[in-house]
């Protein structure tokens, strides 16, 4: 627990529950709601090519985890943690450095 408490430069082991606890919900929310999307957008398990279907399944768990990770992490009292260290590191990698250089 001290090396997670070093590492991401937090100050009690109740935080750290709190950060392991907003992963999992999180995890499970975007597998949950990645499901009816794919309906949504005419993919089905059993009509689709697995692999068309899977690609297209595990991107859209990525991109529904990432909008949601600061969110989840917001109902536990979490945000600044997730948005600092994750999804702003992200986007960051992803090119939108111009956006966080304003803020």
């Amino acid at each position: 627990m001290e090396k997670l408490k070093k590492r991401w430069g937090l100050k009690s082991n109740f935080q750290i529950v709190l950060i392991l606890i907003v992963f999992a919900i999180n995890g499970s929310f975007a597998a949950y709601i990645a499901k009816p999307l794919t309906e949504f957008i005419g993919l089905e398990k059993a009509t689709t090519n697995p692999w068309i279907f899977w690609p297209i399944r595990i991107l859209l768990i990525f991109i529904i985890y990432q909008i949601t990770l600061p969110l989840v992490g917001f109902c536990f009292g979490q945000f600044k943690f997730f948005w600092n260290l994750f999804t702003k590191k992200m986007l960051m990698r992803m090119g939108f450095k111009s956006f966080f250089k304003e803020i």
